[in-house]
Parts: C-alpha cells; sequence; structure tokens
C-alpha cells in the first residue's frame, strides 16, 4: 500500500510531504482549491503523460515521489525481483519533469522507463475517476471490468495469444493457397531452368580458364610461326644468341685471367648463358606442346557459346552462371512439395484454432460464473443507491465464428432494470444521470474490492449523488477501507464523515503566489470542515451538530 508521498513545485504545490495511512481516506476542501491534485501526482508516479504543465511557474522541474510497502502484494514483488529492481519490502516510485516537458522515470533508485512505472503501477493502485461513468458505456469496459472481477486476466491474455497465433497460421495457409497456382508456375520454371544449367554443369572460375585455352587454340599456326622463328634465335641458326653469349664468355674468361676484377662480369655474362638455354629448352617443350585440334577448338567454342547464351537469358554475367544454378536449386528446394506443404500449413492453421477455441472455452467458462456473481452483487449494491427494485446483468452474446477475436468468443455486455416491469436495458440506454453514476460507482466498488492491488483511489466518484444515498456510498467505501487502503476524493459530506483519516486542501493566494497546501485533520478539525460541507461558509450550531451525527454514526 502507499505509505509516503513527496510533491515537490507540481501545479500549485511548492513542498509536500505525506504520510498516508491505511482503511479510508477522504480528501475534501473548497472548490477550486486543488483536491485532485494529490491524485494527479500520484498519476504522474505511476506512468500517467506528463506535460510541462505539470510544473509550478517559477520552477525548473516538478518531482513526485510514492513510497509503497509490497510486503503483501506477491505480483510486485516478483515483477521487481524478475528485472533486479527489488529493495527489501519497499518500493519508490519516483518521477521528475522538466519545464521542457520531458521527464525521467525511476524504480528504488534505478533509471527506468515509463512503461516500466505504468506496469508496476497496475500493480500497486487502481485509480477510479470521473472520466469511468462515461467509460462504463463501452462494452470493451465491461469486458475488462468482469474480468477483473474474476481474476481472468491470464485466462484472457491466453485466448488473445492463441488468437494471435492461430491468425498467423491462417494467414500463412490462405496465403500458400491462394498463391499455388503462382507457385506452381514458378515451380515449372525454376525446373527449366535447372534443366537448361543441369546440362552445362557451369563451375566457379571455369571461364576465365575456357577464354585461355580457346584464345590459345584460335591463335596455334600464329604461335608456332613466332616460336619457329624465336626458337631459331634463341639456339638453332648460325648466329643464335646462346652461342654469341658463350663466345663473349671465352673472351671474358681470358680476359679475367689477365685481370681478376672481370670475374663478377664473366659471372653475369654466365648466368646469361644459362638463362638463355633455358628459355631455349623452355620455348622448343611449348613448341611440342602445340598442336593444331579443330575437335577440341570446336567443343570449347560450343562451351563458351552455351555460357554466352544462358547469361544473357538470365541477364548474368557469364561467371556468374554457376552462382545463378545454386540459388535456383535453393529457391526450388524450398518452395517445392506444394502439396505436402499445403497440407502442412492447413493442418498447422486447424491445430492452432483448436488451441485457440479451448483457451477461449475456458475464458467462456470463467465469465459465466463470475457474471452470476457480480449480477448479484452489483444488484445488492444498487438497490440501496435509491434504486429500489434495480436489477442489473451481464449478458454475454455468443459470437460466430467470423467473429471470434482476441478477446474471446462472446460479447460482454452490462444491462440493467431501474424500475420493476420494464425491459433490461444497456447501460448506454439508462437515461438518468444519476441513475447512470450510481450503478457505476455501484459496479466501481464492487470490481475494486476483487482487484490484487492494496491501494483503492476514488476521484470525485460519487457525482450526481447527495442525500440518504450519498450516505450509503459513504458507507461502502468505508466497508471497502476495512481490507484496503482507499483513498476518495469528495464533496460530499456524509461521504466525508465515513473517513478513517481526513486531509484537507487548502489553496492559499498572495499577490505574488498560489499555492496548496493538504494536511490531515483533528477530531474537532473534521467535524467542522463537515460542517462546512453541509452549510457552506457559514458554520452553524446546527450544522456542527449534523456533522458530529454523520461522524459518529460512520462509526457505530
Amino acid at each position: 500500500m502507499l505509505t509516503h508521498l513527496h510533491i515537490s513545485h507540481f501545479a500549485i504545490v511548492e513542498q509536500l510531504d505525506l504520510e498516508i495511512p491505511g482503511r479510508l481516506t477522504v480528501i475534501t476542501g473548497e472548490t477550486g482549491a486543488g483536491k485532485s491534485i494529490m491524485i494527479d501526482a500520484l498519476g504522474l508516479a505511476l506512468g500517467e503523460r506528463a506535460d510541462s504543465g505539470s510544473v509550478r511557474h517559477g520552477a525548473d522541474k516538478a518531482e513526485i515521489l510514492a513510497t509503497f510497502d509490497i510486503s503483501h502484494n506477491p505480483p510486485a514483488r516478483s515483477w521487481l525481483q524478475e528485472r533486479d529492481l527489488e529493495a527489501g519490502e519497499e518500493c519508490i516510485l519516483r518521477r521528475v519533469v522538466g519545464v521542457d516537458g520531458r521527464s525521467r522515470a525511476y524504480i528504488n533508485g534505478t533509471p527506468s522507463p515509463v512503461q516500466s512505472l505504468r506496469e508496476l503501477g497496475e500493480m500497486l493502485v487502481s485509480i477510479h475517476g470521473q472520466h469511468e461513468h462515461q467509460a462504463l458505456l463501452k462494452r470493451d469496459t465491461h469486458r475488462r471490468l468482469l474480468d477483473e472481477f474474476g481474476g481472468l486476466g491470464q485466462a484472457a491474455k491466453a485466448t488473445a495469444r492463441a488468437f494471435h497465433h492461430w491468425q498467423q497460421q491462417q494467414q500463412a495457409f490462405e496465403h500458400f493457397r491462394d498463391h499455388a497456382k503462382e507457385m506452381q508456375d514458378r515451380v515449372d520454371l525454376l525446373r527449366f531452368q535447372l534443366s537448361e544449367l543441369e546440362e552445362l554443369k557451369p563451375e566457379p572460375g571455369e571461364m576465365a580458364d575456357l577464354e585461355a585455352r580457346h584464345r590459345r587454340l584460335a591463335n596455334v599456326e600464329s604461335l608456332l610461326s613466332q616460336g619457329q622463328q624465336a626458337l631459331s634465335g634463341l639456339s638453332e641458326s648460325d648466329s643464335a644468341l646462346t652461342d654469341q653469349a658463350r663466345s663473349i664468355l671465352r673472351l671474358l674468361r681470358d680476359m679475367e685471367a689477365e685481370d681478376p676484377a672481370l670475374k663478377e662480369l664473366c659471372e653475369l655474362v654466365d648466368s646469361a648463358c644459362i638463362q638463355l638455354e633455358e628459355a631455349g629448352s623452355s620455348l622448343n617443350h611449348y613448341l611440342d606442346s602445340l598442336e593444331l585440334d579443330p575437335e577440341q577448338y570446336q567443343q570449347l567454342d560450343q562451351r563458351l557459346s552455351a555460357y554466352f547464351h544462358l547469361a544473357r537469358k538470365h541477364r548474368v554475367e557469364p561467371e556468374g552462371l554457376a552462382e545463378l544454378w545454386q540459388r535456383l536449386q535453393q529457391e526450388l528446394d524450398q518452395i517445392g512439395g506444394g502439396d505436402e506443404r499445403l497440407q502442412a500449413l492447413e493442418a498447422e492453421a486447424q491445430k492452432a484454432l483448436a488451441e485457440y477455441l479451448q483457451a477461449a472455452e475456458q475464458l467462456t467458462r470463467g465469465r459465466g460464473k463470475a457474471a452470476k456473481k457480480l449480477d448479484r452483487l452489483i444488484t445488492e449494491k444498487i438497490q440501496p443507491l435509491g434504486m429500489p427494485g434495480a436489477s442489473f446483468q451481464v449478458a454475454l452474446q455468443p459470437l460466430a465464428e467470423h467473429q471470434f477475436n482476441a478477446h474471446g468468443r462472446e460479447q460482454v455486455e452490462f444491462i440493467v432494470c431501474t424500475n420493476p416491469g420494464q425491459p433490461a436495458k444497456p447501460l448506454n440506454k439508462v437515461a438518468s444521470g444519476g441513475e447512470l453514476s450510481r450503478i457505476s460507482l455501484a459496479i466501481q466498488v464492487a470490481c475494486a474490492a476483487k482487484t490484487n492491488v492494496a491501494t483503492l483511489v476514488f476521484d470525485e466518484v460519487d457525482v450526481g449523488i447527495g442525500g440518504a444515498v450519498a450516505q450509503i456510498v459513504g458507507r461502502l467505501l468505508r466497508e471497502l477501507g476495512v481490507d484496503n487502503q482507499v483513498l476518495c476524493v469528495t464533496h460530499l459530506p456524509q461521504v466525508a464523515a465515513q473517513g478513517h483519516t481526513h486531509l484537507h486542501v487548502n489553496k492559499q493566494t498572495s499577490r505574488k503566489s498560489t499555492h496548496t497546501a493538504i494536511a490531515p485533520l483533528s477530531q474537532d478539525e473534521k467535524v467542522a470542515e463537515v460542517a462546512r460541507m453541509l452549510g457552506g461558509l457559514k458554520i452553524t450550531e446546527q450544522s456542527l451538530a449534523h456533522a458530529r451525527e454523520l461522524i459518529a454514526d460512520s462509526q457505530g
């Protein structure tokens, strides 16, 4: 539960530190004093949207710090443990908002995303505001409240997961089925293309080798002629280079005998003679390997032509045919076996549907049981609220198969009969705004009692009621505060009198500034505040007596 709230430079609050007790705490004050500021600040600490208007004029930032005792809140403790954010039996949420509207969030001193505040906040506090009167006109709200009341959150999530999985599998099956003809045409084309490539059997790097061999055979006569001339000049003619080099070497040897300084030059010429002889030998071997082979030339020519033909056909470079062959084979492997694949996808879709139906059936049964309990509970609560003979019912309307959705197989709608003998109508058909307010309050109180959170907040949910009905509402909230921490912002003295603790909001204005203060009231101060709420600014002995009577009645 919430144990402490620190507010700094938020709206018209300069500094505020509040110790929050358990049970029912009522918050009152004159109109415009800022009774809801404390609730707004708490909402900000729980991850609600922030803006620059949250910062008090003249300050550079607003800061809210909310401290919770989570010793009896296993879901919150587990959530913190999973994220390594646990700090014993206490949880501190902190939110800082700058004048530019940007904010920072912290959980137990660790910077955290605002979304994390929201997730954790749902396990700590449940806030009910005036807007819920309008939200109750929507069927989505009816479904959410019924699931919360019945503790069906996990079943609802399992149904949603199963539905999305079914939709994914069904879409995959339908896509494959609807494109089966196109895919079969693609398979036929791939098989034809692969048959051509299979016949060629291109290999990586083969194209360069083919071109080199083809060029050599195409020029064999020229190579033989030129090579023979070169060989003759090297070693076979009367003036062959090798003979001339040997003659030069002999002369230099003779000179070396007279002058040893020529030794290095002799070695160079000797090396040149050896290289010329080796060159002649290599050239002779090369010429011996050259031969006219028209058949081999034709084979090479045909293979090159096949390479170029398929390359043009597939719009790739000839060197890329080997990679293309591999890629097309992989594609065929992936989409081949169309009938078997279609059957497998259909089976997977049917299995996913069965899993969805199973999850949805469990959710339907749970909703049926919860609806009966909620019917009785709300009916019991609305009759004393100035609606004798009224009845409440949760209608579960089965959906057709094509209407199944992530929320289940039925539509949830709250219907009410406000007067005996009249037909029950949906909430949005209830004519009286006062009736809607009372029904809404009864639903919120009943559903809030079933939540897993320890702190329940009601922000002026008693709008539109008064008199004896208001006193009954106060008793409902006080009963709710026996097992829960309840914070209630109210303008009704009958509700305020029921509080175990009473906080008063006071706005103080000077020429230069305006600020709001919130302080707990003593017993005498509480009597005076309830009297003010009963009789206005002028407090009389009669209003004080009435206030004491209301307070005494709450404690009886």
